[in-house]
């Protein structure tokens, strides 16, 4: 992945930008596009916290879910550009979206503005345990019988979705897409039998992975995680063409003023190198990382092209 895995400790500079004096009293919205309780939901929560104790200032989380993340992800890009309203954009949003929806109603790379990464989150490649021991003995299955087998995801275009079809392009197999309304239900149905296979962040699966209800075959990151250290990559089972990880970042309408975004980057990275916080989000199965604004700009540009290339391969579009 393009940035390292670090949260980067607040500079002199950062601490100047700061400043008490600099504090406003009008809450900040920060716009997280989908219901509470997920794992954007408790890292927006997290940072939201601590950058209001950093700045002497309300952040104030509103869940705004729907359309892939589009309807919150617009009510940033409309809201007044003074900094005040941020968005906690997500790999589907700020680069998957804009190659699958005709029309998101508005145009991320246009209309909002990079602040700083906030976290990453691998994901595990899951089946039923009466499917495969191994994760050559899916693809062997997969092989034998295309288009018999299914696999679950969080919704059409999410990162379980493009990352399973990321996974499906390299290892040359055919295995059908049945789209859920969360990660949840498509859990149940692979513990049910009704599907197959899922993509899934590491944290939600480890208690069903622990008990036998299901079977991890690879991880998807770049490394193996700590919460699963005996499941294997893709790259060392040889695809590592389909490592991915999902993430969050902290966005702004675009044509904010600099320095308010300049003071919104250096809350937030205070808030990533806060052990508290760091620790707290480990929990919840997602890795604090911070960036500079330059350093987002130029990921999501890589992201975007990555998974534009994935979604014209496997002709990915909404209905």
């Amino acid at each position: 992945m393009p940035l390292a895995r670090r949260a980067l400790l607040a500079t002199p500079a950062l601490s100047a930008a700061l400043s008490p004096a600099r504090a406003q009293s009008r809450p900040i919205r920060f716009i997280v596009p989908f219901v509470a309780g997920g794992s954007t939901d408790v890292a927006s929560r997290l940072i939201a916290e601590r950058m209001s104790e950093i700045l002497g200032q309300p952040v104030i989380v509103e869940n705004r879910g729907g359309s892939g993340g589009n309807i919150g992800g617009e009510m940033v890009a409309r809201a007044v550009p003074d900094g005040q309203t941020i968005l906690m954009g997500v790999t589907g949003l700020l680069s998957t979206n804009a190659h699958i929806y005709r029309n998101m109603g508005f145009d991320p790379a246009r209309e909002l503005a990079p602040v700083s990464l906030a976290y990453t989150s691998d994901m595990v490649i899951v089946v039923h345990p009466a499917v495969a021991r191994d994760l050559a003995g899916f693809i062997a299955r997969a092989k034998a019988a295309p288009g018999a087998m299914s696999f679950g995801s969080s919704g059409h275009g999410a990162s379980t979705h493009t990352a399973a079809e990321l996974f499906k392009l390299a290892a040359g197999i055919d295995v059908v897409h049945v789209p859920y309304r969360g990660s949840g239900a498509a859990m149940n149905d692979l513990i049910a039998g009704n599907i197959q296979m899922m993509l899934v962040q590491i944290a939600a699966t480890v208690g069903a992975i622990r008990d036998g209800r299901i079977r991890a075959l690879a991880a998807t990151g770049p490394a193996r995680h700590a919460l699963l250290p005996e499941v294997p990559t893709l790259a060392e089972q040889g695809y590592p063409q389909a490592t991915a990880t999902s993430w969050g970042a902290v966005m702004v309408t675009a044509g904010s003023p600099q320095p308010a975004v300049l003071r919104l980057n250096a809350a937030v990275r205070e808030a990533l190198a806060t052990p508290l916080v760091s620790s707290r989000m480990a929990a919840a199965g997602v890795d604090g990382q911070s960036s500079s604004i330059e350093e987002l700009a130029a990921f999501i540009r890589a992201e975007s092209d990555k998974w534009g290339r994935v979604v014209r391969e496997a002709r990915i579009t909404v209905d």
